[in-house]
Formats: structure tokens, C-alpha cells, sequence
């Protein structure tokens, strides 16, 4: 038998159009902080370095902070890493998302036993 589980997507939105930040950017955010560049983490999720960008500076500006910093490497390359304000906007959501994962599967599990 097929186990059936539910499943959502958790993002936060405002008034303004196209403004939202969500799981995708969640992740661009702790690729950066794995990866310590732009590049490198838009190649470890597998988007583009335009995406990567707009998405990070499309999430700056719904949240109004700055989420990153910048260090230009020359031939070596630069390095990007999140600022205090990107590390609590990472982890602060991770831990919303979890929480509304488990209170998902709380109401299902209870829902599922009123089916029997």
C-alpha cells in the first residue's frame, strides 16, 4: 500500500507584487554560507548565476536587509558570505519551515485516525 503523506510549501509574502521569500532562496542563502560564493552555490543547486543574483537581490529588498556580503578576489575569484542578518534569516526560517512541516503531520496523523 502507498503511504500517503501531505505536503505544503511555506513562503512569505507581501502586498507588492512578485515580492516573496521562500524555499528557493532559503537554500541560495545556506548554499552561500556552504559554498562561500555565488557561484559556486548557484552550481551546487543547479541555477544559473543570473537567477542566483536576482533572486538574492530580489530577497534583500523584500526583506530590507542586507543579506550578504561581498569580497571582490581578483584572479582568484571572490568570496561571498552571508552578514549576522543573513544567518538569522536562514536559520529563522529553516526552523518555520519545520514547524509548520510538524504541525502538518500532527493534523494528518490525527485527521488519518478519524478515517479508520
Amino acid at each position: 500500500m502507498t503511504r500517503i503523506r501531505p505536503r505544503s510549501k511555506v513562503w512569505l509574502s507581501s502586498d507588492s507584487p512578485g515580492s516573496t521569500f521562500g524555499r528557493g532562496k532559503w537554500l541560495l542563502l545556506n548554499a552561500i554560507d556552504r559554498e562561500g560564493s555565488l557561484r559556486a552555490a548557484a552550481a551546487a543547486l543547479g541555477i544559473s548565476y543570473r537567477k542566483a543574483w536576482g533572486d538574492l537581490r530580489t530577497a534583500e529588498e523584500f526583506l530590507g536587509v542586507k543579506l550578504v556580503e561581498r569580497r571582490r578576489g581578483g584572479n582568484v575569484g571572490g568570496e561571498m558570505y552571508l552578514t549576522n542578518n543573513g544567518k538569522k534569516w536562514a536559520s529563522e526560517f529553516g526552523r518555520l519551515q519545520s514547524a509548520v512541516e510538524n504541525a502538518l503531520e500532527e493534523a494528518f496523523a490525527s485527521w488519518m485516525e478519524g478515517k479508520d
